[in-house]
């Protein structure tokens, strides 16, 4: 039995084919925070890309700012901000800001940045971007918390009695470090007291590094004199079920087929690349979900083996469904998996199992409080017939 509740989410890179209007692919995706605040998930996240042309979206920030005008009460994540692209000072600035435009539902999700054509693009070497990234965490975390920071990097900041003139909604923003193979996300994790967004839990080579990564996460939160939350971890990982496996496959199958393009532009060249496997290679090493609620919830222990009670179970949205489908998923999600992962049905099942290990008593009752009835009437029916007859 799970300690915490499993939360649900969604995690947009995001992606979308290049025949599609940019315009209406925004709105989408704004429309699908919406759904996603309507029907119960806890959390919803969108990254941060410059290049390659399916994953369209430049700022997390304005996404979150918009989404925040059109939801309640969803949690909104950057998913994530690569710092090493951006000044320090302004990013704090603008995860201060988002976090009152929010009323305090904004996630700091910081990361290197995925994309080593990002960082060509704007004269970096990716080779350095896992450093840049905790010496960011640094920086971004005094500034949050309302401290002045004075200190330079050569080629990247030199910060002057930097400080954020305006401080966060909440008195302790929530901030996530993606996690994928390599073992610096749960190091940072540790080291800042950070959450982790694991954004290949379930991939080739992701899913056995999750825990190792878990490992590391706790063993440095131990060493700082803290304990790492699970609760606080996201587990990401594509899946898309329907009320059967085959209506769920034709599906995702065409959508899934153009995601496949853009992922041969990127790394048809490397052996391992996911290039180069079927939807029917990925669902059986486990890689990802296509099928019903049940297959869902088998994915969901399996992650549960390698970080019992971890936090958030994220849905990678690639577009391989429609967005009527995909809706549908989403719900089915929240009716049907959360519920049995969390247990939240052991009492409606328990009364349900009662009644009917009683229905016998229970049936007697109800038939001798009805033979009690007709006696009653007919009883009584005599003495109001002679009442009748004396008034007239």
């Amino acid at each position: 039995m799970r300690k915490v509740k499993l939360r649900a989410g969604m995690f947009l890179a995001p992606f979308h084919p290049l025949d599609e209007n940019p315009t209406l692919t925004f709105e989408r995706d704004l429309d699908l925070a919406q759904f996603a605040d309507e029907i119960g998930f806890d959390e919803f996240w969108y990254g941060e890309h410059h290049t390659g042309g399916y994953e369209n979206s430049p700022s997390p920030e304005l996404m979150i700012a918009a989404a925040a005008q059109r939801t309640k009460r969803i949690k909104l994540g950057t998913g994530v901000v690569s710092l090493p692209y951006h000044n320090p000072l302004m990013t704090a600035n603008r995860i201060a800001q988002l976090d009152h435009l929010t009323f305090g539902r904004t996630i700091f999700g910081a990361g290197p940045g995925l994309l080593v054509s990002d960082a060509h693009m704007l004269g970096l070497d990716a080779r350095e971007s896992r450093d840049k990234l905790d010496v960011g965490l640094s920086v971004i975390s005094r500034l949050l918390r309302g401290e002045w920071v004075t200190e330079k990097y050569d080629g990247w900041y030199d910060l002057k009695d930097a400080h954020c003139q305006v401080l966060p909604f909440q008195q302790d923003i929530e901030v996530c470090v993606a996690s994928t193979f390599s073992p610096n996300g749960g190091a940072l994790a540790a080291k800042y007291g950070a959450g982790m967004l694991c954004l290949a839990s379930t991939s080739y080579g992701g899913f056995d590094a999750l825990s190792t990564n878990w490992k590391i996460a706790c063993e440095g939160a131990a060493r700082e004199g803290r304990a790492m939350d699970p609760s606080s971890i996201r587990c990401a990982t594509d899946i898309h079920i329907a009320e059967t496996r085959d209506k769920a496959m034709d599906q995702v199958r065409e959508g899934y087929e153009r995601y496949l393009l853009y992922i041969k532009n990127q790394s048809e060249q490397l052996p391992d690349s996911p290039a180069h496997k079927t939807l029917e290679d990925l669902i059986e090493s486990g890689e990802i979900v296509v099928g019903t609620p049940d297959d869902a919830i088998a994915q969901v222990h399996r992650l549960e083996q390698k970080v019992p009670d971890f936090g958030c179970l994220l849905m990678l949205d690639k577009n391989w469904a429609d967005t009527r489908d995909k809706k549908r998923s989403m719900e089915m999600i929240a009716r049907y998996v959360l519920p049995a992962i969390n247990g939240d049905n052991r009492n409606r099942q328990r009364s349900y199992d009662w009644a009917r290990e009683n229905r016998d008593g229970f049936i007697e009752v109800i038939q001798t409080a009805t033979k009690r009835a007709f006696e009653k009437h007919a009883a009584q029916a005599p003495a109001e017939t002679d009442v009748a007859i004396a008034r007239r």
